[in-house]
């Protein structure tokens, strides 16, 4: 019987860790490998983080998380290194199982994270962190005076599109249709920015070169004549939005018609007293590092909090 179970191991699952830890929670993280991925959230696959406060000379994704994770150790997190495979938030104690182990805990901090909609290209893999990427606020800076172009029709391209024209020298914005699905007032934004372009009723089949180790054009289909032209730019940025990892939580947990874990406002509380959630599974607005760790602190608080109340801790 434990006190508190998180699961994820991104900066919300750390950082809910370290919280309930110094709170002698004694809290165990179920890591979680994500469909096939790896420990330790969206920033394993992020080469170089420049806006986490604290690293005034930037920090490499997985090193960062090598912190987070030596942080928990230090205050007596017990780590698994394993996927939840089910859930039974039914009754109290709530039950995870793990590599077909049952743990039973108190209460609950979810912290699953989401994952970037990519294009599924040939090369787009090889690309990633060479001039591909799905986060215009995570890697703009480092196509200022540059001609990048952004992949997607609705208001999270809108919106990496206007972030963009900010930083880089153009802002080609590629879309299958002939009309964007954002909402009026982002089109109204990046239609009258100058810096932005559009490429209308258009596919990107590949991103190239992956003999350059860099990005340095995009090969495009005319999906009404199927032409086919190769458009230069030095970034792409896939903006076609993201899945949150709550499959295990489905009709379990209150979600959004997107998916994400509704949780009341304010705080990280789901429809489940004692069952919490932090981090980009919740938070489809930011999506941020440092925003997925805030809520991680939020989330251990109210646990403590709670725990006390009910005379468990």
């Amino acid at each position: 019987m434990h006190k508190v179970i998180i699961i994820g191991s991104g900066p919300a699952g750390h950082t809910a860790a370290i919280y309930a830890a110094r709170a002698n929670l004694k809290p165990v993280l179920i890591e979680g490998m994500v469909k096939g991925g790896i420990a330790g959230g969206q920033l394993m696959i992020t080469t170089e983080v420049e806006n986490y406060p604290g690293f005034p000379e930037g920090i490499k994704g997985p090193e960062v998380m090598e912190l987070f994770k030596k942080q928990s150790l230090r205050f007596g997190t017990e780590i698994i290194s394993a996927d939840v495979e089910k859930v039974d938030f039914s009754k109290r104690p709530f039950r995870v199982w793990a590599d077909d182990k049952e743990y039973q805990a108190q209460s609950i901090i979810i912290a699953t994270g989401a994952q970037a909609k990519w294009l599924d290209l040939p090369n787009e893999t090889a690309l990633r962190n060479r001039g591909v990427s799905a986060c215009a606020t995570c890697d703009g800076y480092f196509f200022r005076n540059q001609d990048v172009c952004v992949v997607g029709g609705g208001d999270t391209a809108m919106e990496e599109a206007n972030y963009l024209s900010g930083l880089a020298k153009s802002v080609t914005v590629i879309h299958r249709r002939d009309s964007l699905r954002a909402s009026k007032i982002m089109q109204k934004r990046a239609l009258e920015n100058p810096k932005i372009k559009f490429i209308w009723n258009t596919a990107v089949v590949d991103v190239l070169d992956v003999s350059a180790g860099t990005v340095n054009a995009l090969k495009l289909k005319n999906l009404k004549t199927d032409e086919i032209t190769t458009h230069p730019t030095q970034g792409l940025f896939i903006a076609i939005g993201h899945v949150p990892n709550t499959d295990l939580f489905e009709g379990i947990l209150n979600l959004d018609e997107n998916g994400y874990i509704k949780t009341v406002p304010g705080t990280t509380r789901t429809n489940i007293e004692g069952v919490y959630a932090a981090g980009d599974v919740q938070d489809h607005v930011y999506r941020q590092a440092v925003t997925a760790a805030g809520t991680g602190c939020m989330a251990a608080i109210e646990a403590e909090r709670w725990l006390a109340e009910q005379g468990l801790h």
